[in-house]
């Protein structure tokens, strides 16, 4: 058994120093995400991380911090969201254990006691003397304040029980928003666009309501990034954020859909009322400076193309989304900086 563990701390080792050496061969930030992307891909632990990286590899493409940042959004976080459930739920099934154990103690005592109350009150009615009548009375509160401890040390364990599941309730709320947030821009995420998308869709459907669809991209971003770095790159990215954030209102969803792509949904927006809305976040993504934070320089300004899609009684999501993708090429091709609508279908 030991030598099994020898050989499993010399393996950990290894893995350690290619994930480190990786990191400095790579100029990566040496934070705690990319040690444990690299760490996994060397490790072979999460299929998944090996194939994109393998594929990144031989695209030829150079892997920066603001790749890792997203292979490591895209398959680790939720795997540490749901090992932090799982935990949570052992800690939930542990202090139901306990509490099941001690009220089961409980009940056993409290037989225990009227079976004790019971002799007592004929023994007292048997006493001939004072020494047994004193004798009988001992007993009596002996076994009183044995049962008083008992419900006292069951209060103390409820009351760290209920301590316990307060505490869980807000790790699993955190972790429930962790798990449907984009790290970087605070937006909602690939997953929690594609749930919303299809409650809004079926909500619509029933109501039969109208709703929107805009997809927007950041135009030329890969030369923005490449030319300032993946740092500017991920301000950018909070800017656009920001930006679509503070513009949108009520039950409207923005989400980082993927890289520099975003997407809105507008309820009970209908296609012409979409494109108003896409025009004015594509004019407020334009009129601010993106700003070197650490030197103050002015970098420039940056610009979006948007595609709209109104929804159509499309029986999936991937068919409006692609309505939308299309308008947004089509704004793309014209010249970006602009909004391009998607025809209804006939």
């Amino acid at each position: 058994m030991s030598f099994v563990n020898e050989k499993e701390r010399e393996h950990t080792q290894n893995v350690s120093v290619k994930a480190m050496d990786r990191i400095a061969a790579e100029g990566l930030l040496p934070i705690p995400e990319n040690y444990e992307l690299w760490f996994v891909y060397y490790s072979r632990s999460v299929p998944e991380v090996v194939r994109v990286i393998d594929g990144i590899i031989e695209s030829g493409q150079k892997i920066n911090d603001y790749i890792c940042s997203e292979v490591y959004s895209r398959f680790l976080s939720d795997l540490r969201n749901e090992e932090a459930v799982r935990n949570a739920g052992e800690q939930v099934q542990n202090a139901i254990h306990n509490v099941s154990g001690m009220v089961e103690g409980v009940k056993n005592a409290t037989q225990t006691y009227g079976n004790t109350l019971s002799d007592v009150n004929t023994k007292i009615g048997t006493a001939k003397t004072q020494d047994e009548l004193k004798a009988v009375m001992s007993v009596a509160s002996e076994s009183t304040r044995s049962m008083m401890q008992q419900n006292q040390r069951l209060e103390e364990m409820l009351r760290e029980s209920s301590q316990i599941m307060d505490e869980l309730k807000r790790d699993l709320e955190h972790v429930r928003r962790e798990a449907m947030t984009d790290g970087l821009t605070g937006l909602a995420n690939r997953k929690s666009f594609d749930n919303e998308i299809d409650r809004v869709m079926q909500d619509a459907s029933e109501r039969r309501a109208v709703f929107s669809l805009l997809m927007l991209d950041i135009d030329y971003f890969k030369s923005f990034n490449d030319n300032f770095g993946h740092q500017v790159g991920d301000q950018v990215l909070r800017l656009v954020a920001r930006t679509l954030k503070d513009g949108l209102k009520g039950k409207d969803i923005a989400a980082r859909y993927g890289g520099e792509e975003f997407s809105i949904v507008l309820p009970d927006t209908d296609l012409s009322g979409a494109v108003i809305v896409g025009n004015a976040l594509r004019k407020a993504v334009a009129g601010k400076d993106v700003i070197n934070r650490s030197t103050g320089k002015v970098l420039g300004r940056i610009t979006l193309s948007v595609g709209v899609a109104e929804f159509a009684g499309e029986k999936t999501a991937e068919q409006l989304i692609v309505r939308a993708d299309e308008a947004l090429y089509t704004a793309k091709h014209n010249g970006r900086n602009q909004v391009a609508a998607a025809p209804n279908p006939r």
